[in-house]
């Protein structure tokens, strides 16, 4: 779930009528941010990006799907752009699955 002050920024960069990938940057840069602080659901540079690009498409930013990259990814990139567009809902074994994966990561590293 995106944090709301990068919402926040990410609306006014489309307000101020910057691309989408400037305004994406506002959503990789908090999952950089938590990669720096060692807490959330990053492990790598590559990571953070891969999550803020998907939170920013989920979020409505239109950043179209990748021209490059395996048929999954492209699939992935394609289901994230219609739920932030609201044309479908978000999947349910994705949300349970990233939810358990976090609690499992908490309790193996002792994160609260």
């Amino acid at each position: 779930m995106p944090k709301a002050i990068a919402l926040k920024r990410a609306r006014r960069d489309s307000r101020a009528g910057k691309k989408p990938s400037t305004q994406a940057g506002e959503f990789i840069r908090e999952e950089m941010h938590a990669l720096h602080q060692g807490s959330g659901n990053v492990r790598s540079r590559q990571q953070a990006i891969a999550i803020g690009l998907s939170e920013a498409r989920r979020a409505g930013i239109k950043l179209g799907v990748p021209q490059k990259g395996s048929k999954t990814i492209r699939q992935k990139a394609a289901h994230d752009t219609a739920v932030g567009q609201g044309q479908v809902k978000p999947d349910a074994a994705r949300s349970r699955g990233a939810k358990k994966a976090a609690r499992t990561r908490d309790k193996r590293y002792g994160r609260s």
